[in-house]
């Protein structure tokens, strides 16, 4: 029971990336299997040591997706609870997003974290998104570009 009364407060950060096509705004979404099927995200994650939350997201963004990318503007935040599940600690973790356009890569070359990195047009993101929160960053990121 020691471990339930301690909180944590991890900040990561990542990017909505995005292109403009014929058939309208397309964002990059990264999935994995798992055997209840797939879940899929948002780039993003936690910063290394000294690294600022640009920097982070940018760094982020280029090893999950294997695109180069220019940071244009802050999209928001978000901030949810878990539990660790090999310490039990509580954590409220904040995620700041950016929007990003891509400058070169290939989304053949993202790491191996994810399974399936893929262009995705804003109605299937808003479909396939497996949470809430990241589905409220795309509608955002949508209207900055529109």
């Amino acid at each position: 029971m020691q471990g339930d009364a301690r909180v944590e407060y991890p900040v990561s950060a990542g990017g909505v990336v995005y292109r403009v096509g014929d058939a309208g705004v397309e964002v990059v979404i990264c999935g994995h299997q798992k055997q209840s099927g797939w879940t899929w995200g948002l780039p993003k994650g936690t910063p290394d040591p000294g690294e600022t939350l640009e920097e982070t997201a940018l760094r982020e963004v280029r090893e999950e997706t294997g695109l180069q990318v220019h940071l244009e503007a802050p999209i928001d935040s978000i901030r949810y609870w878990f539990v660790r599940p090999d310490d039990g600690v509580r954590c409220h973790k904040t995620v700041h997003f950016y929007l990003m356009s891509p400058v070169g890569g290939a989304l053949e070359d993202h790491d191996h974290e994810f399974d399936e990195v893929r262009w995705s047009s804003t109605e299937d993101s808003f479909q396939a998104l497996t949470y809430q929160n990241e589905i409220n960053i795309v509608e955002k990121a949508i209207a900055m570009v529109s």
